[in-house]
């Protein structure tokens, strides 16, 4: 059976228009929502060219490094109303359709296929950091709740708006991640209101790891990518994964078995062996992902 979207994303090919990848450094991929006329929206183009680009980025031994952000002076203004994911596209949308009001088979195709980008940011081995260039709201509040850093220019402003489009204010992930990020009160203020937050509140509640000027974003993430890359392929793969399941495991311990078992698992790699000996010798390490 197919399950998380797959049915909604085979219908019609990526067409890589609507996603930019980019390799601004080694072992980094830039990934820019290309939508600036309309804030990087989510159309069903780009929501299948982001699948599209996450998957090739996952079969991407020489990426280390995930940064997205979007075009212009947006990062991504959530779902397109006037351009809506629709599972039938044999017939041209009129202004108000949108893809879920068909019937719930259509609209569950859509609505997993746009809500699975979450976990599929979360399970990639490599970090996301994402460069919020300007408003995230919706689906682009999303995508920056799934990635592991949040750069913000002062430009950039969050909004859960599901809530103020006569839907649930709990949609794609963002009502399991935002709480974990900022706590369970402010988070539901957020979600029943659907008011915005600006850089600097975002910094405050921790929202986003730190505020940057205007179009300075991408090369702060950058910055970022770099030191990530100092480190050892298989240490930072298992940083992550083990960060994002201690979010559910449920107690001290078993977080800690968790923990010990990934540290044996990673003494046993070259590559610490290399970290250790480039640091003692003062040089850049040499690492071969084994």
């Amino acid at each position: 059976m197919l399950t998380n979207g797959d049915a909604y994303l085979r219908d019609t090919p990526a067409s890589g228009k609507t996603v930019r990848v980019e390799e601004p450094a080694p072992g980094v991929r830039l990934l820019t929502l290309d939508r600036p006329e309309r804030l990087n929206a989510m159309s069903g183009e780009l929501i299948k060219d982001l699948h599209a680009a996450l998957d090739a980025v996952a079969l991407d031994d020489s990426c280390r490094v995930v940064v997205l952000t979007g075009a212009g002076r947006a990062f991504c203004a959530g779902l397109d109303l006037h351009d809506p994911p629709r599972r039938d596209t044999s017939e041209p949308a009129s202004p108000e359709e949108i893809a879920w009001r068909k019937s719930p088979q259509a609209g569950m195709h859509v609505q997993q296929a746009i809500a699975s980008l979450v976990p599929k940011l979360r399970n990639l081995r490599q970090p996301v950091i994402s460069a919020v260039n300007g408003p995230a709201s919706g689906g682009g509040l999303a995508l920056a709740l799934a990635s592991d850093i949040r750069v913000a220019s002062t430009t950039a402003k969050f909004n859960a708006a599901f809530v103020r489009i006569g839907l649930s204010g709990c949609d794609i992930g963002v009502s399991w991640l935002l709480p974990r990020l900022i706590g369970a009160g402010l988070s539901h203020e957020l979600l029943l209101t659907g008011r915005f937050v600006e850089a600097d509140e975002a910094l405050r509640i921790g929202l986003v790891n730190r505020v940057v000027q205007e179009g300075e974003a991408v090369a702060s993430a950058l910055e970022t990518a770099a030191l990530i890359c100092a480190n050892s392929p298989m240490g930072v793969w298992m940083t992550k994964e083990v960060a994002w399941s201690q979010l559910e495991i449920p107690s001290l311990q078993a977080g800690i078995d968790l923990e010990n078992r990934t540290q044996i698992l990673t003494s046993y790699t070259r590559d610490m062996t290399e970290q250790i000996t480039s640091f003692l010798e003062r040089r850049p390490a040499n690492y071969t992902d084994s």
